[in-house]
């Protein structure tokens, strides 16, 4: 009966030390929630009123917006035209291009359609002055002609740059619904970096001409207006942002209805576009890995890094285009890169082009025909001529074999004879005078430093008589490290 009561008692002490540590779990699980909560939540400190009226009054481009526009696109051409990055920079500081794209994301989610109106109307304005200023920068610079990397760059858009604008407009909504913050042209900077060096690059391409630069610019600069706008929506959203009251609710409906489809239509595109570029960008790593991996390794050839090009083209027939000089690769090699490009997840559908220096059969021809006429030029020459040269050739080869020394067996001979030779090395010496030329051996010999000055001198003599006797020589060069 005893025993029994002791075993209910560790069975209710071990329960009550279980549930002890489950509240102990619960309470620290609940701390850390909380502590995550207030570190993340912007609800409690987001001034929705003052943020729409700060959004709206920034909308509008004239007077000191228009011109502070205007100078910072020239600056910002300026550091484009050079390359220098400090320079771009320098102009997004002071550049208020973020206002009207702001106001589109923000009026199509309060369903405000009076303001969805002064924004494209003002975002229009800003990208003709915008525009208009770079091709005047453009036309009159001196430095136009010169291909600018960081111009180039702007041509065509890539996932880094959709990433800019996303979370640039991101961090700038975010910042304009604090409370107690003055928005300020500080928070346009990430903004800047995704719109103001496209517009200006649509100014350079059709100051030059070039409308496929000018395009690509334009096009880059719309998908970058578009991810910010589309983020401010979703950010407004997502804090709650009151809606505009219409006092007809037939009319209401129908703007929300609109505003909806246009939220949509910019969405489901953006989405789409934003997909494509993440494979396009998974796309040309694994090729880089490729090329590095599997091309760079081959020996027999020289590939050139500068002219290797890996196109996408919207994921239809997706291209990788090698160059390589040297000797011609074989078709069987190029079928095994083809083979493992399909073990590479994005490469299984790009075909593989090899472009192979296109004078490699032509100078293998060449020497062909150099070493065919060195060889039978002997059938040219009459038979007396013919066993004349042979002659000749016969006794520079007698002459050469006659001077060949043994320096494998006479270098091991040399070590056992005199104790502290660290090096023995021998060279024929060629040796022109006036009507003469004539070769003489030359050896070479360093010792121990721990043989004194007197014994290296009396061995030195020893061993170059002992080499003139035993090679037979008249005449040597003798010289001590």
């Amino acid at each position: 009966m005893e025993e029994h009561k002791e075993d209910s008692n560790q069975e209710n002490l071990s329960a009550s030390k279980t549930e002890k540590l489950s509240d102990e779990l619960k309470g620290t699980f609940g701390s850390l929630k909380s502590f995550i909560s207030e570190l993340l939540d912007i609800r409690s400190d987001t001034d929705r009123d003052s943020t729409i009226e700060a959004v709206k009054k920034d909308i509008t481009f004239k007077g000191h917006n228009a011109w502070i526009l205007i100078f910072s696109i020239f600056v910002a051409s300026i550091g484009l035209n050079v390359s220098s990055t400090a320079v771009v920079i320098g102009a997004m500081l002071i550049s208020p291009l973020m206002g009207p794209i702001v106001g589109i994301g923000l009026s199509l989610a309060i369903n405000d359609i009076d303001t969805l109106k002064r924004s494209l109307i003002n975002l229009g304005v800003m990208v003709v002055l915008s525009v208009l200023t770079a091709f005047l920068y453009f036309w009159v610079s001196p430095l136009t002609g010169n291909n600018s990397a960081e111009l180039e760059a702007r041509t065509y858009p890539t996932i880094l740059d959709v990433l800019v604008a996303i979370f640039g407009g991101l961090a700038l909504i975010v910042a304009k619904t604090k409370k107690g913050t003055i928005a300020s042209v500080i928070f346009g900077v990430a903004i800047a970096t995704a719109l103001m060096p496209p517009l200006c690059t649509v100014g350079y391409g059709l100051a030059q001409g070039s409308l496929r630069d000018a395009g690509g610019a334009l096009y880059l600069f719309s998908i970058n207006a578009t991810f910010i706008a589309l983020s401010t929506f979703v950010v407004s959203k997502l804090l709650g942002f009151p809606l505009v009251k219409y006092a007809n609710s037939k009319r209401r409906k129908v703007i929300a209805q609109t505003a909806s489809l246009v939220a949509i239509i910019v969405m489901v595109p953006s989405i789409y576009l934003f997909y494509n570029m993440l494979k396009e960008s998974y796309f040309k790593q694994d090729a880089q890995e490729f090329v590095t991996n599997e091309l760079m390794i081959y020996e027999d050839s020289f590939i050139q890094k500068n002219a290797t090009i890996a196109t996408y083209n919207g994921g239809v027939d997706p291209k990788i285009e090698v160059s390589f000089l040297g000797k011609e690769i074989p078709s069987s090699v190029i079928g095994l890169w083809r083979a493992k490009m399909k073990n590479y997840k994005n490469l299984k559908d790009a075909s593989l082009i090899i472009l192979q220096n296109e004078n490699t059969d032509s100078y293998n021809q060449l020497q062909y025909m150099k070493e065919f006429k060195l060889r039978d030029s002997l059938s040219i020459l009459s038979k007396d001529e013919r066993i004349s040269y042979l002659e000749t050739e016969l006794t520079k080869l007698s002459k050469l074999a006659e001077h060949q020394i043994p320096f494998n067996n006479i270098s091991k001979e040399a070590r056992i004879n005199y104790d502290g030779l660290v090096t023995f090395s021998y060279a024929d010496r060629i040796i022109s005078g006036q009507n003469t030329l004539d070769t003489i051996p030359e050896f070479r010999v360093t010792w121990a430093d721990s043989i004194s000055t007197s014994e290296v001198t009396k061995n030195s003599k020893k061993l170059q008589e002992w080499l003139k006797f035993k090679l037979n020589l008249d005449t040597l060069i003798f010289n001590v490290n």
